[in-house]
């Protein structure tokens, strides 16, 4: 029987060279062989990826993945112990202008005291002086521009709601808002999605899909499930062990680069328009398991569902 390792080598080639080829045109975002280490053990290990202008990727991988410190690392939060980020802002031509490309961020965890006297439109502005010191004074422009974000991300309704008395989904909203304020060109999430029911998450998908598409700014959204984002995704990176497989769903989400990737034989499943990353029970490897909704290795077939 071939190797998991042996069988993709092939694939994973011509995925790294369709990759760079991609790279070359002038990138907001250029991750080139970063590899981490954090309390003696490796979490990120060369992991190499571009998001272009106007791209939605997703960076997908379960818990310990590596994707909150690979975002860290982008906004340079966390040193890589080696390679490079690169953050370059392009222009309507998709030419380099030599400047450092804006980026708004959204963290993975925010919770809200439901007695904070702050209203959703108050956390908009903050986000306009963001690199700014002293206290901002009010004004018809500033009004105007929260107003915008508002509307843009459909808050309107709840916009002088206290923000810790809103939903998830409505939070999810507000904190977009506030982080595209400072009109950024790309755009980082950390699991947005992350226990929101099906419906504030489809929403949520949604309006980043819009956003994305309308305005021209390049979202990197984390998320232990795929599914939610994949009628949306341009591109994807996949999280294993702490290396990264890049590319178009259609080039990454299969069994063999998965296969190498994790360091086993795993089957890529399509039922009833989910797609399902699924491994033999009886092998003792450490797969990690994620998939939204199932748990557990006693499934029909002796298979462990594991994305």
């Amino acid at each position: 029987m071939t190797e998991p390792s042996e069988q993709a080598k092939p694939a994973d080639a011509a995925l790294m060279a369709a990759d760079a080829a991609r790279a070359a045109e002038a990138p907001l975002l250029a991750v080139e062989g970063v590899s981490v280490r954090l309390g003696g053990r490796e979490v990120l290990h060369d992991v190499s990826f571009a998001v272009g202008a106007g791209q939605f990727t997703g960076l997908i991988g379960s818990n310990g993945a590596g994707k909150t410190t690979l975002l860290r690392v982008i906004l340079g939060l966390t040193a890589a112990d080696s390679g490079t980020v690169r953050l370059a802002a392009a222009n309507g031509a998709g030419h380099h202008t030599g400047q450092r490309a804006r980026v708004g961020y959204v963290p993975q965890k925010f919770a809200f005291d439901s007695d904070m006297p702050m209203r959703a439109r108050d956390l908009v502005a903050l986000g306009i002086d963001a690199q700014r010191l002293g206290i901002a004074l009010p004004s018809r422009r500033r009004r105007e521009r929260v107003e915008q974000m508002l509307a843009a991300v459909d808050a309107l309704a709840f916009a002088d709601t206290r923000i810790g008395s809103l939903s998830g989904g409505e939070q999810q909203r507000v904190l977009i808002a506030h982080a595209l304020i400072s009109r950024p060109q790309l755009l980082l999430l950390d699991e947005p999605l992350a226990n929101l029911d099906l419906a504030s998450a489809q929403g949520v998908v949604a309006l980043l899909a819009r956003i994305c598409a309308e305005q021209g700014i390049a979202v990197l959204i984390s998320a232990h499930e795929m599914n939610p984002l994949l009628p949306v995704l341009d591109r994807i990176v996949y999280l294993a062990h702490g290396r990264a497989a890049s590319g178009t769903t259609q080039e990454v989400v299969r069994a063999d680069v998965l296969s190498r990737l994790y360091g086993r034989h795993v089957d890529v499943l399509h039922v009833h328009g989910r797609v399902l990353v699924v491994a033999g029970a009886g092998d003792d490897s450490d797969l990690e398991g994620h998939e939204g909704g199932v748990s557990g290795g006693s499934h029909s077939g002796g298979a462990e569902v594991v994305l």
